[in-house]
């Protein structure tokens, strides 16, 4: 009898969180300041009250959405770089839902949720298009979309969207026609909370079942793994790229409309936001799983969330927030080697086990004899 005992993403995420905890904790010592102190109100800064468990939450949904379009790209072998003009897309999307149509609320969230979703998934579909047919890698083909929407967003919301006395962001969107609910600003004491959570953890369960349940998902897994097996075994190869890209842009599109219709209600010029980048640390910490993501992002969020708290109460600059973030990714990066230590570790515990069986057994002969 064997026993198999595998390393496994939890425990290499845990790793690379504690070992960037561990860095952060290193960087604040360099600077004359107390780590125990820094990372207590870096999370008191996240997990204090209501509201700031709000904003945590609030930070952690586009987060979720644009991780979970990385990760479903990084399932079916593609990396979806392209995210951030994804989100510019669909928040474009939904912001124009928001100013133009006036339906009643149960079908406008409706309008909203599809455009934006249909917004992003165009804006992913035109490289997955260029990948299946002219064989142009995705990364640069997401890049060049991102700058696209970048420069088409700096020219559209001056010339269509433009609130009165702004000159670098569209107008306001009125409180009735954002994400944003009374009841849950109630329950979380104001904030930023929205809507956008229900759509957020949907997605996620959603994409979950696509991936294990069903046989699209089968399909997007097989060609991420062996594309060549995969068209070998008769699956449609090229048309699986271009699905994968869609839905992979359409989450985005999804953060997108999360982010500009319920977090900040405007779109601003002349800038890419910075979570459709920080989503690919979301995905890679999350090891692509749609699980593994959720629980990912509310750290990220809660780090994001806590770490002006932090420089206000301390002096600590926020920028050891993102450094332990960037740490963090650092060391999820190279899970290869967490992956040989645990892998060390389970070989030691199944030769002591087989060890005792064996002894055991032996001891049973001697019995019978």
């Amino acid at each position: 009898m064997k026993v198999k005992i595998k390393s496994n993403a939890f425990l290499i995420a845990v790793s690379a969180v504690i070992l960037g905890l561990f860095a952060g904790g290193l960087l604040m010592m360099s600077i004359g300041s107390n780590p125990f102190e820094g990372f207590y109100y870096l999370f008191r800064g996240g997990l204090m009250n209501m509201e700031r468990i709000g904003n945590t939450i609030s930070t952690a949904i586009t987060l979720m959405l644009v991780g979970l379009s990385v990760a479903f790209a990084f399932k079916t072998g593609l990396f979806n770089i392209g995210a951030a003009g994804q989100m510019l897309v669909g928040g474009l999307c939904a912001t124009l839902v928001a100013h133009y149509v006036f339906i009643p609320r149960p079908f406008y969230l409706i309008v909203i949720i599809l455009c934006a979703f249909l917004g992003g998934a165009l804006w992913g579909v035109i490289p997955g298009i260029l990948k299946a047919k002219f064989n142009v890698h995705e990364v640069v083909a997401t890049i060049m979309m991102n700058w696209i929407a970048y420069w088409s967003i700096y020219y559209f919301v001056p010339a269509y969207l433009k609130g009165p006395s702004l000159e670098t962001e569209s107008k306001s969107i009125a409180i009735e026609q954002s994400l944003r609910s009374p009841w849950l600003t109630d329950i979380f004491g104001g904030g930023y909370i929205n809507l956008g959570i229900f759509v957020a953890v949907g997605a996620i369960f959603v994409i979950k079942y696509v991936l294990d349940k069903t046989t699209l998902g089968f399909e997007l897994k097989a060609v991420g793994s062996n594309r060549f097996c995969a068209e070998y075994a008769g699956i449609k190869v090229n048309r699986n790229v271009v699905i994968s890209m869609m839905i992979a842009g359409g989450l985005a599109g999804l953060a997108g409309m999360t982010y500009y219709t319920g977090y900040s209600r405007n779109i601003q010029i002349g800038v890419m936001p910075s979570m459709g980048f920080d989503g690919i640390a979301v995905a890679l910490l999350g090891a692509s799983n749609p699980i593994g993501v959720l629980f990912s992002a509310l750290f990220f969020g809660m780090l994001q969330s806590g770490k002006g708290f932090m420089n206000a109460m301390t002096e600590v600059p926020p920028e050891i927030a993102d450094t332990i973030i960037a740490t963090i990714i650092y060391f999820t990066a190279t899970s290869v080697l967490f992956s040989r230590f645990w892998d060390a570790v389970g070989r030691r515990k199944r030769g002591k086990t087989q060890q005792k069986i064996d002894q055991n057994g032996s001891k049973e002969e001697v019995s019978h004899e």
